[in-house]
């Protein structure tokens, strides 16, 4: 049991390079399977999110090593994702943009400080990630088709707070690194 929360973090980022074939093997044709398999395989690997840290702290088997990897596989699907819609001309590049200069940006971060200590995902952290899945899933399902153009009103609006608080996350993440990095300064001193 020791390793099967992060053997479901490693499967997890297997998913998206299938999710993202099908996906732009589908491309415009919004009623092809492939679109609803590729949105339902980025759902299913972002909802094994929460299988994967249960089951490390429900068998106290959480690791440093987990701790980096999660986010990292949270950063592949969801950046995985978002590329896909802007290749498929859904999301602006500029978006795409904004959302993985953060999330690699933190993720870079955070491999930077990994010999001093792990910086865990922070509750604001969770609540991105949250916002993000539901503004991907959103924007990845043909929701046209039932919706019509109010469809798009909504995945504007979900990316748009999406997008907002990925960068407010990403500027208090580093305030409280910088808070704790002190604070140990502080106590070697």
């Amino acid at each position: 049991m020791k390793h099967v929360p992060n053997i479901i973090t490693i499967v997890r980022i297997f998913f998206a390079p299938v999710f993202i074939w099908m996906l732009l093997t589908a491309g415009d044709d919004v009623n092809s399977p492939l679109r609803w398999w590729g949105a339902g395989l980025f759902v299913f690997g972002m909802a094994t999110d929460g299988i994967d840290g249960y089951l490390a702290r429900r068998y106290n088997v959480v690791s440093d090593f987990g701790k980096l990897l999660d986010p990292i596989a949270d950063k592949v699907l969801t950046g995985g994702a978002l590329i896909t819609l802007s290749m498929l001309g859904e999301l602006p590049w500029w978006v795409t943009g904004l959302i993985l200069l953060r999330e690699i940006g933190i993720t870079v971060y955070r491999f930077a400080v990994l010999s001093d200590h792990v910086i865990p995902a922070s509750r604001g952290g969770k609540i991105k990630t949250i916002t993000q899945f539901v503004a991907i899933t959103c924007a990845l399902l043909p929701l046209q088709i039932f919706m019509g153009t109010a469809a798009d009103v909504l995945n504007t609006i979900l990316m748009s707070a999406a997008t907002i608080i990925t960068v407010l996350t990403g500027v208090d993440y580093l305030l409280d690194a910088r808070r704790q990095t002190k604070k140990l300064a502080t106590q070697e001193d």
